[in-house]
């Protein structure tokens, strides 16, 4: 043995006697068969992953749209009045926004893979205990249960694409994307003929959506042993934050643009201080508060219009279905704009159409309404695809993403719940259709501020200069 300068000890190779060339061999074959092994073991992990996320993404939203599809069941159930039944459309917004916020601190310390895990088991036992708990308390505490493990689960889904496909986030996220709207789309359109094919009881409807958020456990549990992150992922997730400095700076030398701040700067970076980041916040926020009206109460629409509860679910689950070809088409053509103001005008009009169609002949164009609807829905991928657009470093991305989602869902509680309160106590449809119709054109607005050529860095700094002037 020899003895190196930081104090170790190696094996140096012998000769004489033949012993030196076997025992180079024998621990050549060895090292051989560790890097074998170690290969496979990642590429098993990576097709678990691949799994994993599918399945999460299936379960972050039939929560929401199979209780859409039997709210009137639910309501009479449980004695429920218009107003508590806003109050429980808008319990998702709610649940995103706090369980949201705090699921990076989870992953610091339990691991993301550990607490997307978690997210699913408190899916299934939120869905699975919630029809029979008795009463309303009983039924929102156990929603809330399974809403904060979708709040969790949406909130890392992008952490664990970044951290074991860093090379192919673009497709592994459309992936992702595709499955949550099938998840979406298929509890609308399957609930209600799974309920009639079950003896027609509402809770069990309701609580056969547990099962698919079982399975989605099994994936992630020995994901959540691998506490530590794969050597290969880490040194996979550095290439790829080379390569994005790289490109960084070509896309500055292309476009004129100064680097963006060092880091540290960004770090430090006062978000709130930025026009376009609070204009961004509230059409995130005015987009969700569509959305969430539009799983909670589009199917009571159609019924109380006279369509047949199924059909009204069908209905649903295809203004859902419009997200998934859309959400690949509509950030390519908003990345391709400088001002995504033309894309956030056509989607709000295809809004205020379907709006226009509901108010005036709900039963007569409902496939037409429906499919408005859904593609005005399509504002979620270009909100997102903006808040990319809007910040030059990736610090400044986080940041606006951070603080767009987070204010956003909170802009968006009050919807849901206002809808029910105005259904109930006007008796129809036609002011809360209204309400929705006059949302939607502030949306417009905000999403036209936020759309301009302009990163949230350079109106921070840009207030930061003009404030000792302006003292």
């Amino acid at each position: 043995m020899a003895v190196t300068s930081a104090g170790s000890e190696v094996p140096v190779a012998r000769t004489g006697a033949g012993g030196g060339n076997g025992q180079a061999h024998a621990e050549s074959a060895a090292a051989a068969a560790a890097a074998e092994k170690a290969s496979a073991t990642r590429a098993w992990a990576t097709r678990l992953v691949v799994v994993g996320i599918v399945l999460a993404a299936l379960n972050l939203r039939p929560a929401i749209t199979s209780l859409g599809a039997l709210l009137e069941e639910v309501r009479d159930g449980l004695g429920m009045s218009g107003t508590l039944a806003g109050l429980l459309t808008s319990v998702p917004p709610l649940c995103f926004a706090v369980f949201g916020s705090l699921a990076p601190r989870f992953a610091r310390r339990f691991g993301p893979s550990a607490v997307v895990c978690a997210g699913m088991a408190a899916i299934a036992t939120g869905l699975l205990i919630r029809p029979f708990l008795g009463g309303t308390v009983g039924f929102l505490a156990a929603s809330g249960l399974a809403l904060m493990g979708i709040a969790v689960s949406n909130v890392l889904m992008p952490v664990i694409v970044k951290r074991w496909f860093p090379d192919r986030v673009g497709s592994m996220t459309g992936l992702y994307s595709m499955a949550l709207a099938l998840g979406t789309s298929l509890a609308a359109a399957v609930t209600v003929p799974v309920t009639d094919a079950l003896g027609g009881s509402w809770r069990t409807g309701l609580a056969v959506w547990a099962a698919l958020a079982v399975v989605a456990v099994v994936p992630w549990i020995p994901l959540a042993r691998r506490r530590g992150a794969d050597p290969a992922v880490a040194g996979q997730e550095r290439a790829a934050a080379g390569r994005e400095g790289a490109a960084t700076g070509r896309e500055g030398a292309a476009t004129g643009r100064k680097p963006s701040a060092a880091p540290r700067e960004d770090e430090g970076m006062r978000i709130t201080h930025s026009r376009t980041a609070w204009a961004l916040a509230c059409f995130f926020g005015l987009q969700a508060t569509a959305a969430y009206i539009t799983m909670g109460w589009l199917p009571q629409i159609f019924r109380d219009a006279g369509v047949p509860a199924g059909e009204a679910g069908v209905l649903l689950a295809v203004t859902m279905a419009m997200g998934v070809p859309l959400a690949f088409v509509i950030p390519r053509v908003a990345t391709r704009l400088s001002h995504q103001g033309p894309v956030v005008v056509a989607l709000g009009a295809c809004g205020l159409a379907g709006y226009a169609g509901l108010y005036f002949a709900p039963a007569g164009g409902a496939w037409a309404w429906a499919l408005l609807c859904g593609v005005s829905n399509c504002a979620f991928p270009l909100a997102l695809t903006m808040v990319g657009m809007r910040a030059r470093s990736s610090v400044g991305v986080a940041k606006l993403s951070a603080f767009a989602q987070s204010t956003g869902y909170l802009i968006s509680i009050p919807g849901p719940l206002l809808v029910g309160v105005l259904y109930q106590h006007s008796g129809g449809w036609g002011l809360p259709i209204a309400l929705m119709a006059c949302l939607m054109v502030p949306q417009i607005a905000v999403g036209i501020l936020a759309g301009r050529d302009r990163t949230v860095e350079d109106e921070v700094a840009a207030k930061a200069a003009a404030a000792p002037a302006g003292a």
